[in-house]
């Protein structure tokens, strides 16, 4: 298990949300956290303790005067912290490269290949193009879901709308030859801090094939040994709201010491 740490941007700003307050129709969210400081900040600590393979999310609508405010803090982390982060947060084939090029490790992406329910292998194999190194594919699958029945469905459009693919061995099988990572926002849970999804979380741990940064409703340093243990040892793990970096009561040193133990 290794920790991944986030900077969530919105409106221009470091943020922590409660997942589920994200609406297509309304710019406003739910709060739990907003920083005095900017992405810059965030990107420097986690440069200073080699804390590789974080994310960047941008959580406002592309095409918006805020996601523009957004994509400047974006890149002022990635300046900060060349091939350090990860990004998401409207991401297409025609503009990973310049996300790539502003020195971001991988891309993140879901709604571009998730659309109207369905998986548009053809959007996913132009956004593979764009990404593939001569010795890396630099795209994370972003397959954040919720429950629907006894399944877990994975969700687009700023996780209001969900697909009609479950999320699987089977399926992270079939994309994990598309990708070199997932994330997984559990977003029934995610910015509550109140425990994690642990069905999903033991489904996760049985696929072992690729590397999966887990998110959503880690609140204690017992969520966290209890991911690791029904996680396998093997996924990663970021957590937002519950961290003193984002007013939680979680401290950050302690939390990679308990990650390392």
């Amino acid at each position: 298990m290794k920790f991944r740490p986030c900077i969530d941007i919105h409106d221009g700003s470091v943020k922590q949300i409660v997942g589920g307050s994200l609406k297509n129709s309304t710019n406003f969210v739910v709060e739990n956290f907003v920083s005095n400081q900017d992405a810059g900040f965030y990107a420097d600590l986690y440069k200073k303790n080699n804390l590789k393979g974080g994310h960047i999310i941008l959580l406002n609508q592309a095409g918006t005067l805020e996601y523009e405010k957004d994509l400047e803090q974006a890149f002022l982390a990635l300046s900060r912290f060349p091939q350090g982060l990860q990004i998401g947060g409207g991401v297409t084939a025609e503009n990973a490269g310049l996300f790539l090029e502003k020195g971001a490790s991988h891309v993140i992406c879901t709604s571009y290949v998730f659309q109207n329910g369905k998986i548009h292998y053809d959007n996913l194999k132009a956004l593979l193009k764009e990404t593939r190194t001569k010795d890396a594919t630099r795209l994370v699958l972003d397959l954040s879901c919720r429950k629907k029945g006894q399944d877990y469905y994975i969700v687009t459009n700023r996780w209001e709308q969900f697909t009609d693919t479950r999320v699987t061995e089977e399926t992270l099988a079939n994309l994990s030859q598309y990708c070199d990572e997932f994330l997984i926002h559990a977003v029934d849970v995610e910015g509550k801090a109140r425990g994690i999804e642990t069905e999903l979380v033991k489904l996760l741990g049985r696929f072992q094939d690729k590397p999966i940064t887990y998110a959503g409703g880690v609140g204690s340093y017992e969520d966290i040994l209890l991911l690791k243990e029904l996680g396998n040892n093997h996924l990663d793990v970021t957590i937002g709201s519950a961290l003193d970096l984002f007013g939680g009561k979680l401290e950050f040193t302690k939390v990679l010491d308990v990650i390392n133990q």
